[in-house]
């Protein structure tokens, strides 16, 4: 892992220059804090959120400072509300360089606990998911689209940097469905990153420890009294330097805020370590075995059990047929020669 001091985390911001930023849950927190540095080196910023009063706090002190910045009230499960926050960036600023996804809630609802109406278990809430996976599957998603869209060349800045946790990791007691959403984000950046990559499209995703926002519970907050807590300022230094950084080789890593500490940089080789390593050496060993003998007898046997012996022959049948349709000419050249 790479240590990224604070006095680095701004180097490449120059490249935010007139660069749009869409933004979600901007309206306090890491948002907020990110929404202001992105606007700081020049950026317009985009802002989605459902406190649309906090939100246009946040724009308010962007432009108190000459930057540039509007706001929408949005419900980031309402997917609705996404296309029209993206299509305000677009019908506003023209592009959309930079999406953050950082709309997010803490634990809701009691999912380890099971509940009871009249003597049967009750339905538990699965807010926690609709927001910080649904949500950001939907930001995601529409971002897909609208970066790429008025694209002004292939080597213009184009970034998505999620919003992960320690918790994509590491399980919490009593967090269940936040753990296991975050558990999704990285299996989600680490799942697109191959094919944003040769769309020259940066992607990342962002792991602080417990930050003093108000998505921390307070008996969370009392329990963690004396430990120190991960910088909010940092966090969103991460988020700028994730998405500016020009190296090409960083895209697709993780980046960790552990404490108060640095931020550190886990390249993506570096996730393929104990049972992700396993994981890794078998689906390598899969894709070699491709190209072996092995694998075309397991392909014609699954093949025979799932379409059944006739058809399988009728269509191996046809398939010598087209190839030798297809290498006619070659065949007759190659015989012709020999006479």
């Amino acid at each position: 892992m790479t240590a990224i001091p604070d006095n680095k985390l701004f180097e490449h911001a120059s490249r935010l220059e007139g660069k749009v930023v869409v933004v979600t849950g901007a309206a306090n927190g890491i948002g907020k804090e990110a929404a202001i540095r992105f606007a700081s080196f020049g950026a317009k910023v985009v802002i989605g959120d459902l406190d649309v009063a906090g939100a246009q706090r946040t724009v308010t002190e962007i432009q108190s400072h000459g930057g540039q910045a509007i706001s929408l009230g949005c419900n980031v499960t309402i997917w609705d509300d996404q296309v029209t926050m993206f299509e305000t960036a677009i019908s506003r600023f023209g592009a959309v360089d930079i999406v953050v996804p950082n709309a997010g809630v803490s634990e809701i609802g009691t999912f380890d606990t099971v509940t009871f109406d009249r003597g049967k278990p009750v339905k538990p809430s699965t807010a926690t998911l609709d927001v910080n996976l649904t949500g950001v599957l939907y930001t995601t998603h529409l971002a897909l689209y609208y970066l790429l869209l008025n694209r002004s060349s292939p080597d213009s800045l184009k970034a998505i940097v999620l919003l992960g946790s320690m918790a994509s990791w590491s399980g919490i007691p009593r967090g269940s469905l936040y753990a296991a959403s975050k558990h999704a984000i990285l299996g989600l950046m680490r799942s697109l990153y191959p094919g944003l990559h040769f769309q020259n499209i940066r992607i990342a995703s962002i792991h602080p420890f417990f930050a003093d926002t108000a998505i921390v519970p307070i008996p969370v907050k009392l329990l963690l009294a004396g430990i120190p807590l991960a910088p909010v300022p940092r966090i969103a230094g991460a988020i700028l330097y994730a998405a500016t950084d020009p190296n090409p080789e960083t895209n697709g890593s993780a980046w960790l805020l552990t404490d108060d500490g640095p931020v550190f940089m886990v390249p993506k080789e570096e996730f393929k370590m104990g049972v992700y390593k396993m994981i890794d050496d078998r689906a390598n060993a899969m894709i070699k075995g491709v190209t072996g003998i092995v694998y075309y007898v397991r392909l014609a046997r699954d093949l025979g059990r799932i379409l059944g012996r006739p058809v399988l022959i009728a269509c191996l049948g046809a398939g010598a047929a087209k190839v030798s349709w297809d290498y006619r000419e070659v065949v007759l050249g190659y015989l012709n020669s020999m006479v």
